[in-house]
């Protein structure tokens, strides 16, 4: 089976690799000219732990191919759509498709007649999208007929950034919305290699396979703003949110994952994915009460995370250095889009602080972010911390985890350390002399 992939971005590049590895011949199509020579030179534009080493692997032993040819998909038994879907322009939260929609008018160009090709979204798109596919087609190449030539298919994708190698390999659930048996055996022999991992594969017309990856982020975002709620509660009547979120964990039916409490979530998939939703409910003159409140929480809970911020110095920013450490979203990828750094470190320097930021994953793209203007972006732990009136633990990156205690109190001014992640235990926090702020408990200081 040949296996193509239209978009070279996290998505594609990851599906590409991993598709690779189970032995198909797959070719990755973008129209990057750069950012394909860099792939044939095995020079990876993303940061995804071991996607480095499976790219190499696989393009040594020509499993594996890129190109800006799209040409080179006409063999192609199944063609995947990987292209961005990020907010419109125009701010009202829904998904722009118009990269889908390119690639689906490509495509069209391509397609043998007779062969019965396979076109798959695994773009993240609002329900509709592969029926619109579809008829997209049918109008640019009269001469194919639909299910027959073609056939237009669903399968999202759920990978997490920093893990998205293993949620490849051992997915929870692999999600195929096709119309056809034959689309089904496509899927079935395409995912054969799981089937030693049991990986459970559900099969679902095209609407309800769209809706599947909306309404799980939808969900998961949900119970973040739930248990930071939580927190907030906490902050005022006492009691520690860890705890209630590890007893409500306990429960089978509600689980403890995504209840952990923080600044609020991020990256490419959660903010973007339940505006997309509200947008749809809203089209179809259904009132979203759930999903409006999730969005609208989530934005006010970075600037309570500055205000946060604030009340740990006295009520007041102004002409003080704080060490930042971590502005992605999530530790172990270099990804900062809608992280809530990107609202706090500006709300912080209005108000005349001076950042002083580090990073494991910082690059150019993160110090040239516009947002980040006027941030002192540091090298190393030490160069951060050296003289600094408090410390913001924004990620929590593994390195964070470990910091040398005694070292942060003898290079800072003073030991005040915001812990937006809770990685630490406050009661130890205090017995060493660290004036500590978490998420989800009441604060009670000395003074």
């Amino acid at each position: 089976m040949k296996v193509g992939v239209v978009g070279a971005g996290y998505v594609g590049l990851v599906s590409a690799a991993c598709f690779s590895e189970f032995g198909f011949n797959v070719v990755c199509i973008d129209k990057d000219n750069d950012k394909i020579n860099k792939l044939k030179s095995n020079i990876i534009p993303i940061y995804e732990p071991g996607l480095n080493d499976l790219v190499t692997k696989n393009s040594k032993n020509n499993k594996l191919t890129f190109s800006t040819d799209l040409y080179s998909l006409a063999d192609a038994d199944i063609i995947f759509i990987a292209v961005g879907t990020p907010s419109a322009r125009r701010g009202d939260g829904h998904a722009d498709l118009k990269y889908v929609f390119q690639v689906s008018k490509d495509i069209s160009k391509v397609i043998k007649k007779g062969k019965n090709t396979l076109i798959v979204t695994k773009s993240t798109v609002p329900i509709g999208t592969g029926k619109k596919i579809e008829l997209l087609i049918k109008e640019l190449r009269k001469d194919l007929i639909f299910k027959q030539d073609f056939d237009v298919a669903s399968n999202p994708e759920f990978l997490r950034e920093g893990s998205a190698i293993e949620d490849f390999m051992r997915p929870d659930r692999v999600i195929c919305g096709v119309n056809t048996e034959t689309s089904k055996d496509l899927f079935s022999e395409l995912y054969r290699p799981l089937n030693l991992r049991e990986a459970p594969i559900l099969f679902t017309d095209l609407e309800s396979a769209e809706l599947i990856k909306y309404s799980s982020n939808a969900f998961l975002a949900m119970k973040i703003s739930f248990i930071n709620e939580m927190a907030d509660l906490c902050e005022k009547v006492g009691g520690n949110v860890k705890l209630v979120a590890k007893g409500m964990g306990l429960d089978n039916r509600i689980g403890s994952k995504f209840l952990h409490p923080g600044p609020g979530f991020g990256g490419s998939c959660f903010p973007k994915d339940t505006r997309a939703l509200l947008a749809t409910f809203q089209d179809n003159n259904i009132e979203p009460l759930l999903i409006k409140a999730v969005v609208d929480y989530n934005e006010n809970r970075k600037l309570r995370m500055a205000s946060l911020i604030e009340n740990a110095l006295s009520g007041s920013v102004k002409g003080k250095k704080i060490a930042f450490f971590g502005v992605t979203f999530k530790p172990n990828t270099d990804d900062i889009r809608e992280s809530p750094s990107l609202v706090i470190i500006p709300e912080l320097l209005n108000k005349g602080a001076l950042i002083s930021a580090y990073d494991p994953a910082l690059n150019l793209n993160i110090k040239n972010t516009t947002e980040f203007n006027g941030v002192n972006w540091c090298e190393s732990i030490d160069e951060a911390l050296t003289n600094s009136d408090a410390l913001v633990i924004h990620t929590e990156w593994n390195e964070f985890r470990g910091l040398d205690l005694s070292n942060l109190k003898t290079r800072m001014k003073k030991a005040i350390l915001i812990d937006l992640r809770n990685i630490f235990q406050k009661d130890i926090m205090k017995s060493i002399g660290i004036d500590y702020t978490g998420i989800g408990f009441k604060i009670e200081r000395d003074n």
